[in-house]
């Protein structure tokens, strides 16, 4: 095990590396560069332009400033942002990415559990007329132009019937005189839903050797108790106005993304669960007389996870971008945004730091999917 994971980290320094070269010398192969903003100042001189690339280090060979930005990444300095100068990239990072995470973060696990629930109950009932009514819908909306289906989304529940707000992820008037900012909020609603996941998993951990029907009456009640203790926590709170306002404005991006996205999780589990259906163990489970629905849960559903809780767990990572699609349309200022806005401009400082971000969780995503393996699977052992 031990030696697996060391070897497995020795692959991810080295993936890391060559990502990050062929990223910069990428980015770095633009044309024009971030004083080209500029030249439409007619007070903007060349010799302006010739100073600011001097102070911005853009005159020097491109493997100098390669070499100059490993530097200082390994020592922990990402640099200052050319278009939020003088404020540094890792600042505009944690500015930015906690509205991100907590948005997608949120639409991807509702995602997750109703593809896997729609997926086991339309592979377990292969044939009806709800298996393929299901397929269809989620295959139509999983290939749906995504711009088109987002601003219907908005015309009809926020123009039309006017139960949802119409973009921004607050209300501006509202935030104009509050004590703190959005990220302040956000991120203790991030620390809400951790704490809330956390008492979540170790009821379920306690409560996995009693009987089926305390167990089920016992993680229904932590489940319920949970959300309604958290919920009073935050109506309670000198904060619940605030909180309530970035809730609502996120209802309707979830709902689109929700629809876009789990219709790929509910095919994936589908076939899962079929391939499953055909093992030995699956028939030996039905010849004992058990329920469908411990057939279908406990035997079928927990040995067809393995391949969507990978996809799920890899895609994780890939939240902290954001998507520049759905930010764009909902006016999110998030990491997508911020990622078009810094390749246009060509803030290569701020690209390359929220790339190294991503591309370090993405490798760790993987680890942790491997890892998982064992878990899931019993099956599954790693060389010592």
């Amino acid at each position: 095990m031990w030696k697996y994971l060391l070897s497995r980290l020795l692959q991810i320094t080295a993936t890391m590396l060559v990502f990050l070269t062929m990223l910069f010398f990428i980015l770095d192969a633009q044309p024009g560069d971030i004083t080209l903003q500029y030249l439409s100042n007619p007070k903007f001189t060349p010799e302006q332009r010739i100073v600011l690339q001097r102070q911005l280090g853009l005159d020097r060979p491109p493997v100098e400033r390669f070499a100059q930005w490993m530097s200082n990444t390994l020592s922990g300095n990402l640099g200052v942002s050319f278009i939020h100068s003088p404020r540094t990239v890792l600042d505009v990072l944690l500015e930015r990415a906690p509205r991100t995470i907590f948005l997608f973060l949120t639409a991807t696990l509702v995602s997750f559990f109703v593809g896997f629930l729609l997926g086991k109950i339309v592979a377990w009932q292969r044939g009806t007329f709800l298996e393929y009514s299901a397929t269809v819908v989620g295959a139509v909306l999983y290939t749906v132009f995504t711009p088109w289906f987002g601003l219907l989304m908005i015309w009809l529940f926020g123009f039309y019937l006017k139960w949802l707000p119409l973009g921004k992820f607050l209300e501006p008037a509202l935030w104009r005189d509050a004590p703190v900012d959005a990220n302040f909020i956000f991120n203790r609603l991030m620390l809400t839903a951790t704490l809330y996941v956390i008492f979540i998993t170790a009821v379920v951990a306690i409560t996995r050797g009693l009987a089926a029907a305390q167990r089920k009456r016992l993680r229904w009640l932590a489940l319920v108790g949970g959300a309604v203790v958290a919920i009073g926590v935050w109506m309670l709170s000198a904060y619940s106005v605030l909180a309530q306002d970035i809730v609502v404005h996120m209802i309707l991006p979830i709902m689109v993304l929700t629809a876009v996205n789990f219709g790929g999780t509910m095919l994936l589990t589908r076939a899962s669960m079929l391939e499953t259906l055909r093992e030995d163990y699956i028939l030996a489970a039905r010849a004992k007389g058990l329920p469908d629905k411990v057939v279908r849960d406990r035997h079928a559903a927990r040995n067809a996870i393995l391949p969507v809780f990978t996809g799920l767990v890899i895609n994780l990572p890939y939240i902290l971008s954001g998507g520049i699609i759905t930010e764009s349309i909902f006016s999110w200022p998030g990491m997508g945004l911020t990622l078009l806005e810094a390749s246009v401009a060509g803030d290569t400082p701020l690209v390359m730091g929220a790339f190294l971000f991503i591309g370090i969780l993405a490798l760790l995503a993987h680890l942790v999917a491997d890892l998982s393996y064992g878990l899931l699977d019993p099956r599954i052992r790693y060389a010592s």
